[in-house]
């Protein structure tokens, strides 16, 4: 893998490791002090590990479904009583967490299929019109927006008073989250469809963005400078996850990879030797097990130190939703429509159910509560009765 560097700044990434492992609340989008009451963001934290702090029943129940007019794709987020959710109609809803009704509802400009995320008040999503929005948290009133030359896909991701997220117009940007004015943006050379990660370190912060050109970039938060650039061998949608100096993630030549952060290389790579189908889902990370779900139809729970297979979970269908690891579970959704929590250590179904429709979707997970849209867009609410 060739790696380029800024030679004057090499002692940046003697310190990435270090500060991956200790990003803590500082990077959050929304601190809390129950962090398990609340999912503010795609992969819950600006690390994308895709862990929920809280836990779930052991046999969740629908407690309340809700009937958008189009699709859902993206992830819902949860934050004070409220659940927020974009849909292939354009519209952002803001629903009660314990009833399933309606609070109110927001027009984009097209079909929402980034995550939106909770930050001082404010819900932050793109659209597919390539329009970055600010809404009011309590009211939905819109705030400010910011207007890219092409669709947002990517998910925002909040630190610092900075908002970054990428677009199909080839950029990462960086704008303020108290306007929506420019901070700066970096040209990549494909799509950036992957929500933007977020690395400490000193010099830092840092944003970890991995883009279809098939790139890994650090980029200094404070002034857009690329930091260094690594190679990944193949087109990534997939968003990386972040734990103690390496990046995880899977990508479109059938590969799971972890990249060292600090040296500047792949530590290991995962393919299976039958199978040849790519990874769009992103990773979850918790201690020493990475769990990747795949086109395969099939997830996997893998060594962090080594990606050694540690178990493989035969779906029914392909798994585009990013998995979310739940105490010792796993909680997995299939494009056949199942929703599953397999076990951590086992890869064993503990739970299971047949929503009916395809699901992209990737769950939430929330002060003792599951929430996952479907294409048909039936958002469904499970927890215990």
């Amino acid at each position: 893998m060739k790696l380029r560097s800024d030679p004057a700044r090499l002692t940046v990434a003697l310190a990435l490791a270090a500060g991956a492992a200790g990003a803590g609340a500082a990077a959050r989008p929304e601190a809390e002090a129950d962090r398990g009451a609340a999912w503010t963001s795609f992969r819950g934290d600006a690390q994308l590990t895709g862990v929920a702090e809280g836990g779930l029943p052991a046999s969740p129940q629908p407690l309340w479904t809700f009937q958008a007019e189009e699709g859902i794709e993206s992830t819902a987020a949860v934050h004070g009583g409220a659940v927020y959710v974009g849909a292939l109609d354009g519209r952002l809803y803001a629903l009660d967490l314990a009833t399933g009704a309606l609070r109110w509802k927001y027009r984009a400009a097209d079909a929402i299929k980034s995550s939106p995320a909770v930050h001082a008040g404010a819900i932050l999503f793109g659209d597919e019109a390539g329009t970055l929005h600010a809404v009011d948290a309590a009211t939905g009133a819109k705030r400010w927006t910011f207007a890219a030359e092409a669709a947002i896909t990517s998910s925002p991701t909040v630190t610092g008073g900075h908002v970054l997220f990428g677009s199909y117009d080839n950029f990462l940007y960086c704008v303020r989250a108290a306007d929506g004015i420019l901070a700066w943006k970096l040209e990549t050379g494909g799509y950036v469809h992957a929500t933007p990660a977020i690395l400490e370190g000193e010099g830092g912060p840092f944003a970890v963005s991995t883009g279809c050109d098939g790139f890994l970039r650090v980029v200094r938060i404070r002034d857009g400078v690329e930091i260094r650039k690594a190679g990944l061998g193949g087109y990534v949608a997939a968003s990386p996850a972040l734990r103690a100096g390496r990046a995880y993630l899977g990508t479109f030549e059938n590969q799971v990879v972890a990249v060292d952060l600090a040296a500047g290389k792949i530590a290991w790579t995962f393919q299976d030797p039958e199978r040849e189908f790519p990874f769009y889902a992103s990773a979850a990370i918790r201690g020493d097990v990475v769990v990747v779900a795949g086109r395969d139809k099939h997830v996997r729970a893998l060594r962090a130190a080594t990606g050694e297979s540690i178990w493989s979970f035969a779906a029914t269908a392909r798994v585009d939703a990013s998995p979310v690891i739940v105490g010792d579970r796993a909680v997995v959704a299939t494009t056949g429509g199942e929703v599953a929590a397999l076990d951590l250590r086992t890869g064993e179904p503990a739970w299971r159910f047949a929503a009916g429709s395809s699901i992209t979707a990737s769950p939430a997970v929330a002060s003792g509560k599951l929430v996952i849209g479907t294409a048909d867009g039936l958002l469904y609410c499970f927890g215990a009765k």
